[in-house]
């Protein structure tokens, strides 16, 4: 005669043992959270030996400060792991890292470009102030507002609830430039500055996280109108036309940025932000077949409106033109920049050997022109391959996370960190117009880094949300007694 099974015991596995539902017997799921330190050791000694290597061919005495350098380097980023391993011990392994490698990477390049400059600035008989020292302190600042924002965004879920209100605060902190005087918001050209005296900030850095909540709240919340089809036309089911409105009011935000405050950077990167987001939304391509043609109808009527935006195209489409090169704001930094990208080559100078100090502004807009002078093609693309695997991996959580906001969030913050590399590497090779947008922990500027470690934090808390088991026991399947065990049941045939 069978046994009874026990209540709450499962069926036996292939070693004998019962499936116990208790959630402490369950195995319990890797962190990877010293897969994460060591990988942050090896970031660490990487920057160090590219320090040495700008100390060698810049012929500056080698001594052992470089390696205390590293150390604080990694100590920094030591205090990061242990708020992680703390505060996100399921986040995923290698964001951090990434990011440690490209920041440090960029703190030796701007090191690297003072050097340059003040050697330029003594011949000249000028005084020069370096830039490295003033990163630094943007990145103390910065690693701080980091383990602020992962301490206190406990569950990125909590952020739904706020999202007209960060739509409001981003839409405001977005046109604040525009509205002020020049003398308080432009510089080079471009009006999206906050000039308090000695200090300055740009606001918009920080509107792009904010819209993302707003625009990942408000799909997740009205999603079913953006899956209404309308009329089909050469095979896409276009929306209804009542529907446009919230694409139309992205469009007009893209196209005042780019008209008043004469900015094509963030005008771009805002809207493809918003583009990818409803995209992944709705996986229906006429949204971004709509959305491309209004940019470029909105893009082609500014163009042929005002002038900064002419001006801009025509150092694009022809940056070697001596009447083009020689104008103010032309193309002479485009031009520049091309000539030390072709410098380089393929292997490059090699790091302290280039003349990055001969094109403007290399230590922001166009330190990736200074890292393919001297590092070339290989460098510059090994420097790209390791952004792909940071927006990779946070794609990559933002799939494997279990609520549509979580995926809309953490889609949208990993394509912003692509389309912002994009549209600064496309200005700079010139394949789209140049922008003016700073590279992502690569260039010098406060405001970029404050805001990309902010949305590294964030990016970490949806990771740790993906990968981190599932809570609660599972539900204990009901037990049946043996059928040779089972009583008979006498069921009458209904007349």
């Amino acid at each position: 005669m069978a046994q009874p099974v026990p209540v709450g015991a499962g069926p036996a596995t292939a070693t004998g043992q019962g499936n116990n539902s208790n959630p402490a017997m369950q195995p319990v799921a890797p962190t990877r959270r010293s897969t994460e330190l060591w990988m942050l050791a090896f970031a660490a000694a990487l920057v160090t030996g590219a320090l040495t290597l700008v100390s060698i061919n810049q012929k500056q005495e080698l001594t052992i400060q470089i390696l205390w350098y590293g150390l604080a380097f990694m100590a920094a980023f030591a205090i990061t792991h242990v708020a992680v391993r703390k505060w996100a011990p399921y986040a995923d392994p290698l964001i951090l890292p990434c990011v440690a490698l490209l920041h440090g990477f960029g703190l030796v390049m701007i090191y690297r470009i003072d050097l340059a400059k003040a050697e330029q600035a003594l011949a000249r008989a000028r005084e020069y102030t370096a830039a490295a020292p003033k990163q630094v302190l943007w990145t103390a600042i910065s690693l701080v507002l980091f383990l602020a924002v992962l301490y206190i965004v406990k569950n990125h879920r909590v952020l739904a609830k706020y999202g007209y209100t960060a739509g409001l605060v981003g839409l405001f902190a977005l046109a604040l430039p525009a509205l002020l005087p020049s003398s308080l918001s432009e510089v080079n050209g471009a009006k999206v500055w906050l000039k308090l005296g000695i200090f300055s900030i740009q606001p918009g850095e920080f509107a792009k996280i904010l819209l993302m909540v707003f625009f990942a709240s408000f799909l997740v919340s009205k999603r079913d109108l953006f899956m209404v089809a309308g009329r089909r036309f050469l095979g896409l089911e276009l929306p209804r036309a009542r529907d446009l409105g919230p694409i139309l009011v992205a469009w007009g935000v893209a196209i005042g940025v780019l008209v008043f405050e004469k900015d094509l950077g963030t005008s771009l990167l805002i809207f493809g932000i918003v583009l990818a987001m409803l995209y992944v939304a709705t996986e229906r391509a006429a949204w971004v077949i709509i959305g491309l043609t209004l940019f470029i109808g909105g893009a082609l009527v500014a163009f042929s409106l005002f002038t900064h935006v002419q001006q801009r195209v025509a150092n694009w489409l022809t940056p070697m033109d001596q009447a083009v090169y020689e104008r103010g704001g032309g193309s002479y930094q485009i031009a520049q920049g091309l000539f030390g990208l072709g410098t380089g080559g393929m292997a490059g100078t090699g790091l302290g050997a280039g003349r990055p100090d001969i094109v403007p502004e290399a230590n922001t807009d166009f330190i990736t022109a200074a890292i393919g002078e001297e590092l070339g093609f290989i460098g510059l693309a090994a420097l790209l391959m390791v952004y792909m695997i940071l927006a990779l991996r946070g794609m990559r959580s933002a799939v494997a996370v279990r609520d549509s906001f979580g995926k809309l969030l953490g889609g949208g913050l990993s394509f912003a960190i692509i389309m912002q590399l994009f549209v600064v590497v496309g200005g700079v090779t010139a394949l789209i117009p140049m922008t003016g947008i700073t590279t992502p922990f690569l260039s010098y500027g406060g405001s970029s880094l404050l805001a990309n470690y902010i949305l590294i934090a964030l990016l970490l808390r949806i990771s740790d949300a993906a990968r981190r088991p599932q809570t609660g026991s599972r539900p204990r399947p009901v037990q049946q007694a043996p059928i040779a065990e089972a009583s008979t049941v006498m069921v009458e045939r209904p007349s």
